[in-house]
């Protein structure tokens, strides 16, 4: 069975009854008559494998299951002008459903499709637009009671059990991040290539969108952050558009969508090619503290757990640099080590770069996380970020450093997708020296 028809059957196994509406992304103006690059939604995408937009998925569980397509109709004039359409009879061929009509067809069939259903479920509030359609359908279906025809009494929201269906990734999705995977190591091994001081950060960022797209990539995953010197202790920077010096380090956060699948990597360099002695120290800590992560990203394990384990080592880190006073245990207590390190050491990754999915198990306490599974994606991306300040050694001012990479949760442990990217100091030394070979 296709991936996409093989999860379409276990959706509706898991709503038992009633009847499913999910549409793809609008299309959306950038300006007068043109619009942004188009990209689908990620929970139609990931149920129908379909890219065109207008288009919706209807899914009728119970007795006798159906999945249906409504998109756009094949038309000449259109296509010679944005390309070409499936239409719904080759959607239904190529892409298994039961059935395909013309999206303009949608408003009138939906009352048909609901009516003696139990349940509605689609994406409740995600769409003003989409709220008023669906109370529409039901009211259309509510005029026909006097013909025995009843509406559904329940409104179940669908991203519930997709986004628990998205968290363990298939081996169709599994390929497509390694592959997303590999496209973004390349690309931060390219950029570090071509770092030199008095260059400017958007060139860099040219170097990481080449490879992208010259490697088959549709587009990044999300804004590339490509930041030098103090603008690498800014954690969402994105201008990119400052001069790079020798003594300063360069942070990009960069990655890659390919097949509608993200990839998220970090890593810092010298802008020079070699670090000095701050900058090694500060490095290390952090990269031994995404080791010790590593060790914790395992079946069973919770959420929590891998950040709770570079949490200890940087923390430790920043007291035997002079960066904080107190014991351990009073650093981690107080939370002073949020000072230089106050985010999360990761986050789901797949379809989308922050992906679907929860972290804390619905009726958990405080305390309670999400354990860990085979076949989960996750990011493993601590840092430390020194900001210039009074208590604080000069040398280290303005150092900026996040190591990420994408794992998967294995059988006995994880995998690292995105080894490939250079990340000890040794071998980012060795690459931006062979480059100025």
């Amino acid at each position: 069975m296709h991936p996409y028809s093989e999860r379409r059957a276990r959706l509706i196994e898991r709503m038992g009854s009633g009847v499913a509406v999910i549409a793809t992304a609008p299309e959306r103006a950038r300006n007068r008559d043109t619009h942004y690059g188009y990209r689908h939604d990620s929970y139609f995408y990931y149920l129908t494998g379909f890219a065109e937009p207008e288009a919706v998925l209807v899914l009728v569980a119970g007795d006798s299951p159906r999945s249906i397509l409504f998109c756009r109709e094949k038309n000449e004039e259109r296509e010679i002008w944005d390309g070409w359409r499936h239409g719904p009879d080759a959607a239904r061929e190529k892409f298994g459903f039961d059935d395909a009509h013309v999206y303009g067809e949608l408003d009138a069939k939906l009352p048909e499709l609901l009516a003696n259903q139990p349940r509605l479920h689609y994406v409740i509030g995600e769409d003003a637009a989409w709220d008023q359609r669906m109370m529409a359908a039901l009211n259309a279906v509510r005029a026909q009671v006097r013909a025995g025809r009843q509406a559904p009494s329940e409104l179940l929201d669908i991203r519930q059990p997709l986004d628990d269906m998205r968290l363990i990734k298939d081996l169709h999705e599994q390929a497509l991040m390694r592959r997303a995977a590999d496209i973004s190591a390349r690309a931060h091994r390219r950029a570090m290539q071509a770092t030199r001081p008095g260059a400017m950060e958007y060139e860099i960022e040219a170097e990481i969108l080449h490879e992208f797209r010259r490697s088959g990539s549709e587009a990044p995953a999300y804004g590339s952050i490509v930041a030098g010197g103090a603008n690498a202790c800014v954690l969402h920077y994105v201008s990119n558009d400052a001069e790079l010096h020798g003594g300063d380090l360069l942070l990009i956060d960069a990655g890659c969508e390919l097949g509608g699948y993200a990839s998220d990597i970090t890593r810092t360099w010298p802008v020079s090619g070699r670090f000095n002695a701050a900058q090694r120290d500060v490095y290390q800590l952090v990269l031994d503290s995404q080791t010790a992560a590593f060790a914790e990203v395992k079946p069973g394990a919770r959420f929590i757990d891998y950040h709770d384990a570079a949490v200890k080592v940087l923390a430790q880190g920043m007291l035997d640099l002079g960066l904080l006073k107190g014991s351990l245990d009073e650093v981690i207590d107080k939370g002073d080590y949020r000072r230089f390190y106050m985010h999360r050491t990761g986050h789901w990754l797949g379809m989308d770069v922050h992906d679907a999915g929860e972290y804390r198990p619905r009726g958990g306490g405080p305390n309670e996380w999400r354990t860990l599974e085979a076949g989960m994606v996750l990011t493993v991306e601590p840092g430390c970020y020194i900001r210039p300040a009074d208590d604080v050694p000069e040398a280290f001012w303005n150092i900026g450093i996040r190591i990420e990479d994408d794992v998967i949760v294995t059988a006995d442990g994880c995998d690292i997708y995105t080894a490939a990217a250079p990340k000890t100091i040794a071998d980012i030394e060795a690459v931006m020296a062979e480059a100025r070979g």
